[in-house]
C-alpha cells in the first residue's frame, strides 16, 4: 500500500537537528487525524460541562501520553523475556509496536482520574468518549492497512489483499493475506452507530462507555480468529490469543460494572 505518504530533504537551516530526510508515515497521520476529529467531537460535545479548551488540551495531552505507555508495556509484556535478554530492541522499537488494549487499560482511569481531579462528572462524560475510542481506532486501522501492519493471516480465497510496496510492514508480502485493518474498521463503524442509536435510549449514565467496550471486546476475539499475530503469543495452552484473553476479562468486568450502575440509578428513582 502507501506505508510513506511523503519523504524530502530537511531544510539546510535544521540541519545538524532534524535527520538528514523527514518522512510523513501514513499510520502516524491517520492517528493524528483520529486526534484532532475526536478532539473536535468531545470539544462540541462537553461545552455544558464548563470545560475549556486548555483543560481539555491537557486531558487529551495526558491520554496520548497514557496510551503510548500502556500500548508499548503490554507489547513488551507479550514476550517479556526477549526484551530482558536484549534490552536494547525496546529503544529500536519506539515507534511501531503497540498493543491497543494497553493504551485503552492506561487511558480509561487517566481519564477518570483527570475528571475527579476536576470535579467533573465522571460517567456522563465517559458516554462522550466513548466515542473517541471507535474513531482513533478506526482511522489508526486505516494507517495500519496503509502501512501493512496488523494484517491477518495467509488467505486463500476472495477476501485476502497483497501487500507488494517495499516499505509495506507485511510479512509475507506479494502474498494474499486477511485485511483484518479493514475488518477492524467496520467493527468500529458498527460501534459508532450502535453508539448514536443508544444515545437517545440509554438507561443510565456511563452505559454508552460499558456497550463500547463490550462490543469492541466481542469484535476483536472474532478479528483475531483471522489476525496473522503468532508471534505475539497465546494463553492457556493456546486456546486464546493474548488480545481474547484480555477482551474476556473487559467484557467480564463491564458486565459487572453494567448491573452494578444501573442498580445505581434504579436506586436514585
Amino acid at each position: 500500500m502507501f506505508p510513506k505518504i511523503i519523504s524530502f530533504e530537511t531544510p539546510g537551516f535544521l540541519q545538524g537537528i532534524l535527520p538528514s530526510h523527514i518522512t510523513l508515515y501514513s499510520y502516524g497521520l491517520m492517528i493524528a487525524i483520529g486526534v484532532l476529529v475526536s478532539y473536535w467531537f468531545v470539544y462540541k460535545k462537553t461545552k455544558s460541562f464548563g470545560i475549556t479548551k486548555d483543560q481539555l488540551s491537557t486531558m487529551f495531552i495526558w491520554s496520548i501520553f497514557a496510551g503510548f505507555v500502556g500500548g508499548k508495556l503490554f507489547f513488551f509484556l507479550e514476550d517479556i523475556q526477549r526484551y530482558i535478554a536484549e534490552p536494547g530492541l525496546m529503544l529500536k522499537l519506539t515507534g511501531g509496536g503497540f498493543v491497543f488494549y494497553g493504551s485503552v487499560l492506561f487511558v480509561v482511569p487517566v481519564i477518570i482520574l483527570w475528571l475527579k481531579k476536576n470535579k467533573i462528572p465522571v460517567r456522563p462524560f465517559l458516554d462522550i468518549v466513548a466515542f473517541v475510542g471507535p474513531i482513533v481506532q478506526g482511522f489508526g486501522r486505516v494507517g495500519c492497512f496503509l502501512a501493512g501492519c496488523c494484517h491477518g493471516r495467509v488467505c486463500d480465497n476472495a477476501l485476502g489483499v497483497t501487500f507488494s510496496h517495499p516499505d509495506s510492514l507485511a510479512d509475507p508480502k506479494n502474498v494474499p493475506l486477511y485485511p483484518t485493518q479493514l475488518f477492524d474498521i467496520g467493527i468500529n463503524l458498527i460501534i459508532i452507530v450502535t453508539l448514536i442509536w443508544f444515545a437517545k435510549r440509554q438507561k443510565f449514565a456511563g452505559q454508552l462507555m460499558l456497550i463500547y467496550l463490550m462490543m469492541y471486546a466481542v469484535g476483536r476475539s472474532i478479528n483475531e480468529v483471522f489476525r496473522g499475530d503468532e508471534e505475539r503469543g497465546f494463553v492457556l495452552g493456546g486456546l486464546l490469543s493474548h488480545s481474547q484473553f484480555i477482551a474476556i476479562c473487559i467484557f467480564a468486568v463491564c458486565t459487572y460494572v453494567w448491573f452494578r450502575w444501573r442498580k445505581l440509578s434504579e436506586d436514585k428513582i
